[in-house]
């Protein structure tokens, strides 16, 4: 713990890639002790922000993260609320948009900054970006206006100089430094050698209402992407799935499919059994419009959604929450046809 501080932020360590080192017997990179991160970075008693931190008694490689350990981070944070004025979760690169896209629904009426980043490189490899990622990180965790109130009350990304609201990011990059964007809503704030943020894109939660923690997840959700010659034995297989209460599909384009009949058929059939159907494109930017060309007007007929411009990470993220949240699925479907926490523009 670093002490005599003024505002305190909790590091919370789950692993990544941030805090691995080298397998002596495999050279394969595998998590450490937090301890070991932490013995790498002496310059963290050079901020002006106290720093307790919370390891994960088992670091994991973020591949393996689930909606359990969601609940379990949502439970540190809420427990830990009101003594810290910001949170930094390191985690692991490959999972950290579905992460954070999960926490900004679970955590309802956020009014602290949640920062999620990692790095590229080990934390004591010469080159690594690690250090930079999270002094930043930290520094963003504990800015906080004239009045006290927190400069980005929300969950976000903060990697390679941009800070990116959660639930809009997308990992583009799997070997560069520059390895998230938000396509579809701008950049929180950008660190250079000041941080400069951008007010107007960040949400104004109401400072005056308790932070509500929500910890049900239900998992019950597929994806599937549309692509010439969709075999109809296979998506039928998958649809037809007892347990199955939502689908999140990525359609071509602005929100278009195939005008196969067995297509509208299966997709009607699993509507009237409550199943949950949003439509999100392929591609990184844009938006779906289902009313723009006939076969995206058909898929609307058949009772499927706009996810607008939804990540794939956050539509599947929201639905698993709003799942644990309401067993009527005309509830669920309601929500995920509105912005909760800046997730879609309409």
């Amino acid at each position: 713990m670093i002490k005599n501080r003024s505002n305190q932020v909790l590091l919370i360590y789950t692993g990544g890639t941030i805090g691995m080192g080298q397998n002596p017997d495999t050279g394969a990179l595998e998590p450490l002790d937090f301890n070991h991160l932490v013995s790498c970075m002496p310059e963290l008693s050079l901020l002006k922000t106290g720093i307790e931190t919370y390891q994960f008694t088992q670091p994991i490689d973020s591949s393996d993260m689930s909606p359990r350990l969601w609940s379990q981070l949502v439970r540190i944070i809420s427990d830990n609320y009101e003594r810290y004025d910001g949170f930094v979760i390191l985690h692991g690169t490959d999972t950290m948009s579905y992460t954070a896209s999960a926490l900004s629904f679970m955590l309802e009426n956020l009014t602290k900054p949640v920062i999620l980043t990692g790095s590229q490189l080990p934390i004591n490899q010469l080159r690594t970006d690690g250090r930079e990622n999270l002094i930043t990180s930290i520094e963003i965790a504990s800015a906080c206006h004239d009045d006290g109130t927190a400069i980005v009350p929300e969950v976000c990304i903060y990697f390679s100089g941009k800070l990116l609201r959660g639930n809009r990011s997308t990992k583009t990059n799997a070997d560069g430094f520059n390895a998230f964007e938000s396509f579809n809503f701008p950049h929180l704030a950008e660190a250079g050698v000041n941080i400069i943020y951008h007010e107007e894109y960040i949400l104004k939660p109401d400072f005056d209402k308790p932070m509500i923690p929500h910890t049900a997840i239900d998992p019950n959700v597929i994806v599937f992407s549309l692509f010439p010659g969709l075999q109809e034995n296979i998506i039928r297989h998958l649809i037809d799935a007892v347990e199955l209460r939502s689908i999140v599909m990525r359609s071509f384009g602005s929100g278009n499919a195939p005008k196969k009949e067995w297509l509208t058929r299966i997709l009607q059939q699993a509507g009237k059994r409550g199943v949950t159907i949003v439509n999100i494109s392929q591609c990184l930017a844009g938006s779906v419009e289902m009313s723009r060309y006939d076969t995206g007007y058909r898929l609307k007929t058949t009772g499927v959604i706009s996810g607008y411009d939804s990540t794939v990470e956050c539509a599947v993220t929201k639905l698993m929450c709003l799942q644990g949240r309401f067993t009527d699925n005309k509830i669920v479907r309601t929500y995920m046809s509105r912005p909760i926490c800046g997730e879609i523009t309409i």
